[in-house]
């Protein structure tokens, strides 16, 4: 899997094809304890970045070749990648160690904490603090300093690793700047992993008892609860709001953009009993005018773009509250319908609010015009896909862009994104499986296990899949529609 080296190649790529800015998953620390534990929005820590996808070409010793099955093995590659970047600290010369000691003494939080954690965690199986000897749950505790002393090695690993990645995001910044006006978008993620070293260092900062989710719905009738802890409102007016400041900070060090996710979560979390299900939860009122407030200072501070992802059961006047401060919502197509459910044409969508042919959570153009989903759906189920309601709204999409096609094959790829190009944004998104008209989604909402999520790999570097003739011609096409 990539790398940040990856990445800033990647972004030069579609620099050179006409995009403006290049939209990325969360980079949040993760657990490197625990590979079992790779999706982006679950994470350890959103101050942190994610190590493993550290670039140690940037000190001379670039990972060796490795097997690119169409699916990722995170363990295997996690543990081959881990054993190869101790290799790169222990051979560090004088400069780099210099470096890193300059990195930790002006980077704030303090990254030798969440090094400690990242240090113990992988000492003791990675199962998160609440699973540690409970001297070691307090990082105030004798314990805690004697492991620090006597793993002052793997600490200072684990430092070495956040210098790296932090490396190799400002590099990939810099490249994509080099070639497009925005650069990348990052990506924040609604809350962290409450075993994670946010809630191992600072768990006065994190919500207690409780994790968020989503109430029930149409869509969803039992709702969600997505296992994670966020920023407790009442310790963010006690410390000035300043882990939240921090999160924004980290979020833009090396970005153009910031996308966050369930922006409705700056309002107010749906929060759940520990013990409970999403049905038992309630609304937790947030500081949402404090809150976005500060997003909009950080982004004014950093010369960025925010996208608020304003999707779901939205709260009366969060749409002008975000257009109010220059924030950006999300017009995706498959949730643009009218009240009787008919898809409404991407050039009547608001303009203050990005176009997007889909999400990392919705099936692609191609996946879903041929009903993919549904047969993921009734594969989990165990029940018969029922198709004839995916010929209604395929009829329903083609009469919304002006196409008169409406069988399951071929998707008519290029007329949709050529529509949605039509939407009066000031920005288009278009997610990589739809430029390459891939059938398969990243992620499937609702699943653990029963679909590969997180899993997928591209079939080929991205600048090989640019030039593909057929995919150049797409991109030609739409950056001739959206130029600049």
């Amino acid at each position: 899997y990539g790398t940040y080296a990856t990445l800033a190649r990647a972004a030069a790529a579609f620099g050179r094809a006409g995009a403006t800015a290049l939209a990325i998953s969360p980079t949040h620390a993760l657990f490197p304890g625990d590979p079992g534990r790779f999706s982006p929005y679950a994470p350890s820590s959103r101050l942190f970045h994610n190590v493993m996808l550290a670039d140690p070409s940037l000190v001379g010793m670039p990972f060796p070749d490795e097997p690119a099955p169409d699916l990722i093995d995170w363990r295997t590659s996690h543990d081959v990648r881990l054993n190869h970047l101790r290799l790169s600290f222990a051979n560090a010369s004088s400069e780099v160690r210099a470096k890193v000691a300059a990195y930790v003494a002006e980077t704030r939080p303090n990254v030798s904490d969440h090094a400690l954690f990242d240090a113990i965690n992988l000492h003791f199986g990675g199962q998160g603090w609440p699973a540690w000897p409970a001297e070691l749950r307090d990082p105030a505790s004798p314990a805690v300093q004697r492991f620090a002393a006597e793993h002052a090695d793997d600490v200072a690993f684990f430092t070495y690793l956040q210098w790296l990645a932090d490396q190799g995001l400002a590099h990939a910044q810099e490249c994509a700047r080099d070639h497009m006006a925005i650069g990348l978008v990052a990506d924040l993620a609604v809350g962290t992993d409450r075993g994670g070293s946010h809630g191992w260092s600072a768990p006065q900062d994190l919500l207690t008892g409780v994790t968020i989710g989503a109430p029930p719905d149409p869509l969803g009738p039992d709702g969600q609860n997505w296992g994670i802890s966020a920023l407790d409102p009442f310790a963010l007016a006690r410390t000035g709001f300043a882990p939240f400041i921090n999160t924004i900070r980290t979020a833009l060090r090396h970005a153009g953009g910031l996308r966050i996710d369930h922006a409705i979560g700056l309002d107010h979390l749906w929060i759940v009993p520990d013990g409970g299900t999403a049905v038992d939860g309630a609304y937790l009122t947030m500081p949402g005018d404090i809150l976005k407030n500060i997003v909009a200072i950080e982004a004014h501070r950093a010369g960025a773009i925010v996208i608020a992802e304003d999707l779901g059961t939205v709260p009366p006047g969060l749409r002008d509250d975000l257009s109010r401060r220059g924030m950006l919502g999300m017009h995706v197509l498959p949730f643009e319908r009218d009240e009787e459910g008919d898809f409404v044409s991407p050039a009547q969508w608001d303009a203050d609010a990005v176009a997007m042919t889909g999400t990392h959570d919705t099936p692609t153009v191609a996946g879903w015009w041929k009903g993919r989903d549904l047969d993921w759906r009734a594969k989990i189920s165990g029940r018969a896909a029922s198709l004839e309601s995916r010929t209604d709204e395929r009829k329903s999409l083609a009469q919304a862009i002006g196409i008169a096609t409406v069988a399951p094959e071929p998707a008519p790829l290029d007329q949709v994104l050529a529509a949605v190009s039509n939407a009066p944004a000031a920005l288009a998104i278009y997610p990589l499986e739809d430029l390459l008209g891939l059938e398969e989604q990243p992620n499937l909402p609702g699943t653990v296990d029963e679909h590969p999520n997180w899993r997928r790999r591209m079939p080929a570097a991205t600048d090989q899949l640019l030039a593909d003739v057929t995919v150049a011609a797409r991109t030609q096409m739409l950056t001739a529609k959206r130029p600049g």
